[in-house]
């Protein structure tokens, strides 16, 4: 919302309207079976904001436009189409840069950055001066490179580069191939020939439609938002006060301050001196880094910016001579930092052989401890909301005193401690596995790509046997549709708009029928494989040191989880053999070093076990017996000794279930039983541990009480959601409530053991390195000769990190790869 009145002032639109994607599949989907195959899940609580945001939008008079079978971007290809035959001035606003193929005369595209209300206008010279080619080449480019986030695969080997060399010298696809056998021989060519077809699909898959069958009318858009009650209650429900600022409504504002400081310009190598010598008197110092430079501060009132890119490089100095003359104070053990993303500036310094000492306060650690829901932590935001000052930008100064401000909110919610104890010391944990990176053999990588290769070749074959020789589009649902039901005769299970349904579910449920729709099954998942984790992760591989460096971020998941992105290294799939096969690629730093493999054994269930207080689960954890089979006889009712595979796999997702609160229909399927029958093994469940079924209950209502839940270590979310008047939303803010203690609590002790291990491996003055954590399990980089040693240590650390009424187990593996590790 804050975007949207960004943007109003900026542009003064005369009309707006927002396009939203319905849920279900498109035509690109009918197209390519594995369009966006990648994609995860949208987070629950984010999805459940956008009922809110629609009944918003309504309130303001802003039009909503959606339709099935297509995208949001479909519908705003319409709009330009129809702004750009009207001779109307329109701009598109959106995050995705496939919609700079819609700019024209009459059409811009305004690209936003995440959490951010900065934009980046498009018109057709800026395409061209950004890209080197023109808007209507786009669409030939992504057909060329593929888009990973939209899981489009184009040609293996193009990249960007390659690809805008091409179209300058070709202008389009067809002119492309219309040249190709004039092209000097060359990978890129060869690449070219064999993945015509898939270039050609990628391209439909990319183009925006801009011919969307939706009655769009220009007038029923018009900005005009009426001051109304209804908008009024809902904007003062939300705490929207700086929206109802702006809308003039007449209600008492929180008090927002006038913020008073100076603003000196460092102008060159002298007042650079001049301030190494102020650093000397200070014990303390804001730092932060941004697009236009650095800023510095040691009082709330004065900060100092220093600017790469205008008055110190007119002068002969750059950002390398600027920090080499500052090293001195980064690296001073008596001045206290003051950060905004620590992390980040670790890593930057690192670069220019500076490390930062005396970390002693990152706001943005703060920010997401102090509320973790939050889509961003800038620095304004926080600003407004911990101390009440508005501002547009943010600088060192007020890095100093929004830290003041948010120690006083973490020491008032009692989690000064945890952010002291577990996410500060975190940052530098995170900033050196980050820069230490985990190694890929790209040889076993490329050969598991040719694998995959052969197998896809194979399960294709396979597949044409079956229908007598036949050969068809197999990414196409819509072929594969025609062969299924009209061909085979198979029964129909489910119809989209455009015709048969040939999902996940429909092939499942095909199993009993033909042997067809297992090798479909099949055949996509290693599809899947092969264009996520193998020409993905070639993409990520650094040419300097062979190695993936993935971003761990902290300030991410609302449990206290640690997310990983580019590459996503939670996310490598472990559920089949094949998808296993990855982790071979993952190997140790050389011949000298060798995997070190550490996983706590059912860390949520025994987290559960103790916050629950249940005497029969927690005496099967003193056993050490197996819990799973424990919970199967129970449930079942018949000796350990009788349960059964199917069995123990039932009480298994029943267990981890109950954990994430989930209903009889969830569980139902997930092991593919009835409605009802699933709900006799959650009910015999809380039959047989009655204590968890009583610590569930409690929660949610002192939740409904506190406003919030806490981890055992003070971690806190709020839950708004429980007092919601919407169902969907008070029942997602029920489970929240029942698993966000127990996830959360396993957070914590997975960041402690990580901090306890790293901290360790450090003192101990070893050469062995943790490089990567993975939902419950660490991974230590290990120098053979301190293989022992680090054994000791990591299992010692990890299985130390907390006392719990029941026992804390670390598995441990080694192994030269991932693999073998796990």
């Amino acid at each position: 919302m804050n975007m949207l009145f960004k943007l109003v002032e900026d542009y003064s639109p005369g009309y707006i309207s927002v396009a939203f994607d319905r849920k279900g599949p498109t035509f690109r989907h009918e197209a390519y079976a594995d369009y966006k195959g990648t994609r995860q899940k949208t987070p629950e609580d984010l999805s459940v904001q956008f009922s809110i945001l629609k009944d918003l939008l309504d309130a303001m008079g802003i039009s909503i436009y959606e339709i099935d079978g297509y995208e949001a971007d479909d519908i705003l290809g319409t709009f330009a189409k129809l702004s750009s035959e009207n001779q109307l001035e329109c701009l598109l606003v959106t995050g995705d840069r496939d919609a700079l193929q819609l700019v024209d005369e009459n059409v811009n595209v305004l690209i936003t950055r995440r959490g951010s209300s900065d934009v980046h206008r498009f018109d057709i010279k800026e395409v061209e001066k950004e890209y080197g080619i023109l808007p209507s080449q786009v669409v030939d480019l992504k057909a060329l490179m593929g888009d990973s986030s939209d899981n489009i695969p184009g040609v293996p080997r193009v990249g960007e580069k390659t690809g805008i060399r091409l179209l300058k010298s070709y202008k389009t696809l067809e002119g492309i191939y219309e040249n190709i056998d004039s092209m000097k021989k060359s990978l890129v060519r060869e690449n070219l020939i064999k993945y015509k077809a898939q270039a050609i699909m990628s391209r439909e898959l990319a183009a925006i439609n801009k011919d969307v069958p939706i009655d769009i009318d220009i007038e029923q858009c018009e900005y005009k938002i009426p001051k109304s009650e209804e908008l009024r209650d809902m904007l003062i429900d939300l705490e929207f006060y700086s929206i109802l600022e702006r809308l003039d409504f007449d209600i008492e504002m929180p008090k927002v301050e006038m913020r008073k400081k100076d603003i000196i310009v460092v102008e060159d190598s002298k007042d650079l001196k001049a301030l190494l010598g102020l650093a000397k008197t200070k014990d303390s110092m804001g730092i932060l880094f941004s697009n236009e430079g650095l800023s510095l501060a040691f009082e709330k009132d004065v900060a100092y910016m220093i600017n790469f890119s205008t008055n110190l490089i007119d002068k002969g100095v750059d950002i390398q001579d600027v920090l080499k003359m500052l090293k001195p104070i980064f690296e001073s053990k008596v001045l206290k930092k003051m950060v905004h993303g620590g992390k980040d500036i670790i890593i930057l310094l690192h670069g220019y052989d500076i490390r930062l000492e005396k970390l002693a306060f990152d706001t943005s650690i703060a920010g997401y401890l102090i509320d973790p829901t939050k889509e961003g932590y800038d620095l304004p935001r926080l600003m407004f909301e911990y101390a009440s000052i508005d501002i547009d930008s943010a600088d060192a100064a007020d890095i100093l005193l929004l830290a003041e401000k948010m120690e006083e909110i973490l020491k008032e919610t009692n989690m000064l401690n945890l952010y002291r104890e577990i996410e500060h010391p975190l940052i530098y944990v995170l900033a050196h596995m980050e820069l230490k990176g985990f190694r890929v053999d790209r040889d076993i990588l490329l050969e598991l790509g040719a694998d995959f290769k052969d197998k896809i070749d194979s399960l294709a074959d396979e597949i044409y046997t079956l229908v007598g020789g036949e050969k068809f589009n197999l990414n196409s649902p819509k072929q594969l549709g025609t062969i299924l039901f009209d061909k085979l005769k198979l029964p129909v299970i489910k119809r989209t708009k455009t015709g048969y349904s040939t999902n996940i579910d429909v092939l499942e449920q095909l199993r009993a029928h033909h042997p067809i729709a297992q090798l479909v099954i099949d055949y996509r998942q290693v599809m899947k494989l092969q264009s996520t984790y193998i020409d993905g992760l070639l993409e990520e591989v650094d040419k300097h040191d062979g190695r993936i460096h993935s971003s761990f971020n902290q300030t991410v998941t609302a449990t206290g989880r640690i997310s990983s992105t580019e590459p996503n290294l939670q996310n490598i799939p472990i559920r089949t053999d094949m998808g296993r096969q990855i982790r071979k690629v993952f190997v140790a730093s050389d011949d000298n070093h060798i995997l070190v493999d550490a996983d706590y054994s059912q860390i949520e269930l025994r987290v559960l076990a103790h916050m629950s207080e249940d005497p029969t689960f927690i005496d099967a954890f003193l056993r050490g017996e197996d819990i799973h089979t424990r919970t199967a006889a129970q449930i079942f009712d018949i000796p350990a000794d009788e349960v059964t595979d199917r069995q123990r796999n039932d009480a298994k997702a029943v267990n981890f279930g109950i954990v994430y609160g989930i209903s009889d229909y969830g569980l139902a399927r997930n092991i593919n039983v009835s409605r009802n029958k699933a709900k006799s093994y959650i009910d015999n469940y809380f039959a047989r541990y009655p204590k968890v079924l009583e610590y569930m209950n409690n929660t949610i209502e002192s939740a409904r009480e506190d406003g919030y839940v806490t981890t055992l270590l003070g971690r806190r979310r709020y839950l708004p959601e429980l007092n919601s008047r919407n169902y969907n939303i008070r029942s997602f803010g029920e489970r929240v409530a029942m698993n966000m203690p127990i996830q959360g609590t396993a957070a914590d002790i997975i960041k402690m053991a990580m901090n306890n291990v790293y901290y360790a491996l450090k003192e101990a003055g070893l050469k062995s390195k943790l490089i990567l954590q993975v939902h419950d399990e660490l991974i230590v980089d290990t120098y053979i000769p301190e293989l022992d040693e680090v054994k000791k240590i990591v299992k010692r650390q990890m299985e130390n990190a907390i006392e719990l009424k029941v026992p804390l187990i670390v598995d441990i593996g080694i192994g030269y790869n991932w693999f073998d590790a796990n």
